[in-house]
């Protein structure tokens, strides 16, 4: 099966998990968009919820659905986000930020009772760290932080290249926030809540791509003779 029927099919279990009357936080990425469209289409029926996007291009696309949106201020008690990741281990340890919303998909995650992951079954990995890990950091003084991030992971038993994001032009990537993100290339992080801290002591750094203790479920969608189907991890 394609990895699109995957995404979708785990897409479609997550738009069972709402109720009416749920405030939702939206996430971001391809997984999550194809939430946002199943959900739209419920929204089209009669349901009633209100949604936090995590992104612009969240937002654009809940609008485009009819979904109703709200804001962390306006509604800062979220019942349920459903989101991607790039990377889930056994423990539900999470990478997430390859569209680069980390800061605000952490920010809607922490504000909410649960959090459900949709992936395919080629997110899952035994150890974090095979996706690069996004660190966002401010512009000012990149050189300083680079070396200060550098330093971090080594701290924490890591090692891999650092790269600032390119966009498609080749110009510098810059998140809905206005900084920029550092891509670390690990392969492998044996610790991720020592890197976690270590990352978030540096000066300059806004947020990073470890999502720990954040996820309380997900849905797997792997192939199965030709058909998707589902796993479900933790309580989702």
């Amino acid at each position: 099966m394609s990895p699109a029927a995957l995404k979708r099919a785990a897409a479609a279990r997550a738009v069972g998990l709402v109720e009416d009357g749920m405030r939702l936080g939206l996430g971001t990425g391809s997984t999550a968009t194809l939430f946002v469209e199943l959900l739209g289409e419920r929204v089209r029926a009669g349901l009633s919820v209100v949604g936090v996007p995590t992104s612009e291009a969240t937002r654009r696309a809940a609008e485009a659905a009819g979904i109703p949106l709200t804001t962390l201020d306006d509604t800062p008690d979220l019942d349920l986000t459903i989101d991607g990741a790039d990377e889930i281990d056994p423990q539900l340890r999470l990478i997430k930020g390859g569209g680069g919303a980390l800061l605000r998909e952490k920010i809607v995650a922490a504000a909410s009772r649960r959090m459900v992951v949709i992936v395919d079954a080629a997110k899952r990995v035994e150890t974090l760290g095979r996706f690069p890990l996004p660190i966002e950091v401010v512009p000012f003084g990149l050189v300083a932080t680079t070396l200060a991030v550098a330093a971090a992971i080594r701290s924490a038993g890591c090692a891999g290249p650092l790269a600032v994001r390119k966009g498609a032009d080749g110009t510098p990537f810059l998140t809905d926030g206005g900084h920029l993100i550092l891509d670390a290339g690990l392969s492998r992080i044996p610790d991720p809540e020592a890197l976690g801290r270590a990352l978030v002591a540096v000066p300059g750094v806004v947020e990073h791509g470890l999502f720990l203790g954040l996820a309380t479920g997900a849905i797997v969608a792997e192939a199965a003779d030709g058909q998707p189907r589902i796993v479900t991890l933790g309580a989702a």
